[in-house]
């Protein structure tokens, strides 16, 4: 993983960080991308993608998501640079998002853990079925 952190020690923008320090930015980025509600954005996003979908649409799309954790996942995407912004001078404004060319490139990595999951949950079920069964200890 390649960090920009350019303090301690010998540190050069683009080394190695530790992902296992807390301060490391790696860490501090897969925090948020890590997110379900990150995935989700990102998914449907890039399924509209090149198109943009405006903040109504897009909630419409995240089952179970609020106005208020869209709109937190959607100002960490933009300030990332995953996601652009573009807002219309109507009243009341019309806000729309679209995936940047960085934020179709990490569709990918988030589809094929996507599809890990879904090959795995099975397993992950038994094994989660077979922990609640067994006694504590």
């Amino acid at each position: 993983m390649t960090t920009s952190r350019t303090d301690g020690p010998g540190r050069r923008p683009g080394e190695r960080g530790d992902l296992l320090d807390p301060d490391c930015p790696t860490r501090r980025l897969l925090d948020r991308i890590g997110t379900k509600w990150t995935s989700m954005a990102v998914k449907v996003l890039a399924e509209a993608a090149p198109g943009e979908l405006r903040f109504a649409e897009l909630r419409r799309r995240v089952p179970g998501i609020s106005q208020k954790m869209l709109s937190v996942t959607l100002q960490s995407l933009v300030r990332d640079g995953l996601v652009a912004r573009r807002v219309e001078p109507t009243v009341p404004p019309a806000v729309h998002y679209r995936l940047t060319g960085l934020g179709r490139s990490l569709e990918e990595p988030l589809a094929a853990l996507r599809l890990w999951a879904e090959a795995h949950m099975p397993e992950i079920d038994r094994n989660n079925r077979l922990a609640d069964a067994s006694p504590p200890g």
